[in-house]
């Protein structure tokens, strides 16, 4: 394993940033992989982080997904174990318990995409930057849950001709098509980012009931995936620890006193 830090962590005011740092491109290895792992369960364990922003160092690339160059050198049986650690590691980070927004800060393409779709919320920095899934090209298939996430955002005949044609577009039309939520106007990326934090503590205490968002997300990613009856029955079950919690305590008598609720998070 390479010492060379390939995620960098860093939290201030709530909100942990986890960027991906591989020029020039920013693609993934197992390394990376690992220690975006890493990453993930120190925020998740972190009680003083409520929002995790998911981005990609330098003005160009998000991501363009895993490295070619380590894919073609490693063996068959390398390459699956390979994949099913990122999909653990997505699946850790689409489970986390707290907001994840992925900071589309350039190309965003193949696993680049995959590992923003694991997110919560996806805003992008407005310019000539492409996405989309084209492993198609490469003989290959999205395997690191991109035919999944993609179907479930953008449905299943779209999803299909998206990724059996690899074509690369715009944020713009991501934004149409579902899989974007913002393209931002942004100068460089030091100003994408600072709107992308702005927005990120708009998540978190005390102007936001963290814990809530929280529970929203689990209830929404897990309850989709479950029967419905069972889907209500875990809803029910979140809404319960959260009416034990501080902050419906504090949301309840804010509302009664008529006053701005100011919420910790607990």
């Amino acid at each position: 394993m390479s010492d060379k830090v390939l995620v960098r962590y860093d939290a201030s005011d709530g909100v942990a940033v986890l960027t991906l740092d591989d020029p020039p491109a920013n693609t993934y290895t197992h390394e990376m992989m690992r220690q975006l792992d890493d990453a993930v369960l120190r925020a998740r364990f972190d009680d003083g982080v409520h929002v995790i922003v998911v981005t990609g160092a330098g003005e160009k690339f998000f991501s363009a997904g895993a490295n070619i160059g380590m894919l073609s050198q490693v063996t068959t049986q390398f390459k699956y174990h390979f994949c099913l650690h990122a999909n653990e590691t997505l699946n850790r980070l689409e489970q986390t318990p707290k907001l994840v927004i992925a900071a589309l800060n350039g190309h965003t393409v193949g696993g680049g995409l995959e590992i923003a779709m694991a997110a919560d919320i996806r805003v992008a920095r407005a310019g000539r930057s492409k996405t989309g899934l084209p492993e198609v090209n490469l003989g290959v298939l999205p395997g690191t849950g991109g035919t999944q996430r993609l179907s479930r955002l953008v449905g299943k005949a779209k999803s299909i001709e998206l990724m059996a044609t690899g074509r690369t577009f715009g944020f713009e039309e991501a934004q149409e098509l579902g899989i974007v939520h913002e393209v931002w106007e942004a100068e460089t990326h030091d100003a994408f980012m600072a709107r992308v934090l702005e927005y990120a503590r708009g998540f978190c205490p005390p102007a936001m009931a963290s814990k809530a968002v929280g529970a929203v997300k689990r209830s929404v990613q897990t309850g989709a995936e479950i029967p419905f009856e069972t889907a209500l029955a875990l809803e029910r079950e979140l809404q319960q620890q959260l009416f034990a919690s501080d902050d419906a305590r504090e949301g309840l008598s804010a509302y009664v006193e008529k006053r701005r609720a100011k919420f910790t998070g607990s």
